[in-house]
C-alpha cells in the first residue's frame, strides 16, 4: 500500500528518514511507521565500536602490563581521536605545573 503510494507520485526516498517523513502515521496506522522508526534509530555499521578495540590492540604491546590505566586511557583517546588538534604549548605548560617523578641528584 505504501509503496504504491510512492510509486504512484514519482518519489524515491533517498533514507530511511525520508520514508519516515513521507509515511503518514494517520494513514499507515500498521506496522509500517513503527518499522520506519525502528529502522532509523538502528546502527548504520559496527565501525565506529570496532575503532576503540583495534586502536587498543594496537597500543597494548608487550609492555602492557607496565603501563597505567590512566597512560594507556590517554594513548587510547589520542589513537583513537586523531582529528583533534593539540594545543603543544598548553600541554607543556600543563605538565610543568606537575611536580616530577625523578629527583636528580648532583
Amino acid at each position: 500500500m505504501f509503496r504504491n503510494k510512492l510509486a504512484s507520485q514519482n518519489i524515491t526516498p533517498k533514507s530511511a528518514f525520508d520514508a519516515l517523513l513521507k509515511c503518514n502515521e494517520d494513514l499507515y496506522p500498521n506496522n509500517i511507521h513503527f518499522l520506519f522508526k525502528i529502522v532509523c534509530t538502528l546502527p548504520v555499521s559496527t565501525a565506529c565500536p570496532e575503532r576503540p578495540f583495534s586502536s587498543l590492540k594496537r597500543i597494548k604491546s608487550y609492555l602492557r602490563n607496565t603501563i597505567s590505566e590512566k597512560r594507556l586511557n590517554g594513548l587510547a583517546m589520542l589513537s583513537i581521536h586523531r582529528d583533534i588538534g593539540v594545543n603543544v604549548d598548553k600541554v607543556l605548560n600543563e605538565m610543568s605545573q606537575k611536580p616530577r617523578r625523578m629527583n636528580i641528584i648532583l
